[in-house]
């Protein structure tokens, strides 16, 4: 399904005797049974400012990742389409506005004073009214959330997953994931973070402890084929 296992945008911050020590992990990369696709917070929040550098863009808006979250809009777009095309359940998270900021944030990160439309979720990567969006306080979007009880619901049993960023809210949902069984796949075009190193290096260790890091074309391309099928 893909060509090599480290074939990804780690390679030119990895050095031989790092690839070396992890070869153990090497292993068939897959899209599990039962799949729906989670995005983890594509909110206004992380888009403002535009397409700018993230050192530029966040004098005036802290919590923006500039043009790196945008660089995976167009990706998320098509992941969307295929997957509501081969009737995959799409699930959102975002932060939770509707309750009292004090009593918990995901990290310690200073952030933006917040507005009305800060989580909410981009209009280009809309929810269609079918989807859920999870509302939670904390990075993971399985901590103190309904998610959990609504995967086992529907009767999902892995997730396909973009969004951000890399190094906080994106890998807590992964690691939780993971540690309720299910099989996950990271998107690699579909995930960002304001830093390339954290980003780099977060998907290189997602890769070989908790997901499969897979290239959109090859997700895609096992999504049609599921459209296919009788």
């Amino acid at each position: 399904m893909v060509s090599k296992f480290e074939d990804y945008c780690w390679s030119d911050i990895m050095d031989e005797e790092t690839l070396q020590i992890y070869r153990a992990y090497e292993r068939p990369l897959r899209i599990g049974i039962r799949p729906a696709v989670l995005m983890i917070d594509v909110y206004q929040a992380s888009y403002d400012g535009g397409q700018q550098r993230v050192v530029d863009v966040i004098k005036d808006y802290p919590s923006s990742c500039g043009e790196r979250a945008w660089a995976m809009v167009e990706p998320a777009k098509q992941l969307l389409t295929a997957a509501r095309t081969a009737g995959l359940p799409v699930i959102y998270s975002t932060g939770d506005e509707r309750s009292n900021a004090e009593a918990g944030r995901p990290t310690n990160r200073v952030t933006m004073t917040e507005t009305n439309d800060a989580y909410k979720i981009l209009p280009e990567l809309a929810p269609e009214p079918e989807d859920l969006v999870v509302y939670k306080q904390r990075a993971s979007c399985f901590y103190g959330t309904p998610l959990m009880s609504h995967l086992v619901g529907i009767g999902v049993q892995s997730l396909i997953v973009g969004g951000g960023t890399t190094s906080g809210c994106l890998r807590a949902g992964v690691q939780d994931a993971k540690a309720n069984g299910f099989h996950v796949t990271l998107v690699e075009e579909c995930c960002y973070d304001r830093s390339p190193i954290n980003h780099k290096v977060n998907l290189f260790d997602m890769h070989h402890k908790y997901a499969d890091v897979m290239k959109l074309a090859d997700v895609i391309k096992h999504l049609k084929a599921m459209t296919a099928q009788p």
